[in-house]
């Protein structure tokens, strides 16, 4: 259940989203299979449980998650390439003429047509969990594509979604490369082992630094150089460690063992009361952290329009 990346988008909504309000949302955007002509399908899936009576929101002490899932048929490139030039080939020999863009264009198609049923299909599911009393939704999704992708079919299954990434009121990278320079970070934050750098040059190069200590003299002279952090590697209350980039997006995220041996604690044997505890344990975690790591990084911009 944990999540293993985190974007963190700010809702504007006059009042908390409802469980079964999102629930009939969702309801009218589900997940389908592919059919033997589409390239993908995009819907909403039960984050827990199968069959049709499981829920598509699951809701535990305010908090919600639910999960979306996308099925692609694989047609690599490179096979509808060579297709595409055998079949050119065929034509060109047999009837001693050149086959030109329009009429490749055309044998394109027809052998995409031919290829897609037998095509592998691809499933690959997003979380997101919302935290609707704090105005927050955090998408488990390692690029911003794919949050967009799940916001974009939360907006169309609710009908509108005044969502914006979460932003802060100064730049990020100068923060980075002012806790490096003190060697410490705040607000509960420790620097780990882990970090890049970027020269302040438009086309500058890139350092990245891996299991070494950041106060060291070779980070340091970096810095002195003109250098600024971009990533770094981050531990916050020895509860969770993570990279995080300037963009503000949350990378290879670990909720530690003591979290987790008591998630399976609260849990105990069932594997439902397993899954609801350590989803509400991390949403728990997360509603400390995730005001405190904005408040480190000189606090949230909220002037923007969403």
């Amino acid at each position: 259940m944990w999540f293993r990346n985190l974007l963190v988008y700010r809702l504007n909504l006059e009042s908390p989203l409802q469980p079964d309000v999102l629930e009939a949302a969702l309801a009218t955007q589900p997940a389908k299979a592919c059919g033997s002509q589409v390239p993908s399908t995009y819907g909403f899936v039960a984050p827990w449980g199968k069959g049709a009576d499981a829920p598509l929101v699951h809701a535990s002490q305010g908090f919600m998650l639910i999960a979306a899932r996308q099925e692609a048929r694989i047609l690599p490139s490179s096979v509808v390439r060579d297709a595409v030039k055998e079949k050119t080939d065929e034509i060109e020999a047999a009837e001693a003429r050149k086959v030109y863009k329009k009429e490749k264009d055309q044998i394109k198609d027809e052998i995409i047509q031919t290829l897609m049923p037998r095509a592998f299909i691809r499933k690959s599911t997003t979380f997101a969990a919302i935290d609707s009393q704090a105005g927050l939704i955090y998408v488990d999704a390692s690029s911003a594509k794919r949050a967009e992708e799940l916001l974009s079919a939360m907006r169309e299954a609710m009908g509108s979604l005044p969502v914006r990434p979460v932003n802060v009121k100064q730049a990020p990278l100068a923060t980075f490369t002012s806790w490096l320079k003190n060697h410490e970070a705040s607000h509960g934050l420790m620097l780990l082992d882990e970090c890049e750098l970027r020269d302040s040059a438009e086309d500058g190069g890139i350092i990245r630094i891996k299991r070494e200590d950041l106060a060291s003299e070779e980070v340091q002279n970096h810095l002195a150089a003109g250098k600024l952090a971009t990533v770094i590697s981050l531990a916050w209350e020895d509860k969770l460690s993570f990279l995080l980039d300037d963009k503000l997006a949350i990378k290879r995220l670990r909720f530690e063992d003591l979290l987790q041996s008591q998630a399976e604690q609260d849990g105990g044997d069932d594997a439902a009361s397993q899954f609801d505890a350590s989803f509400t344990l991390m949403m728990l975690t997360l509603q400390s952290f995730i005001p405190q790591l904005l408040q480190a990084l000189g606090g949230e911009d909220i002037s923007q329009a969403v």
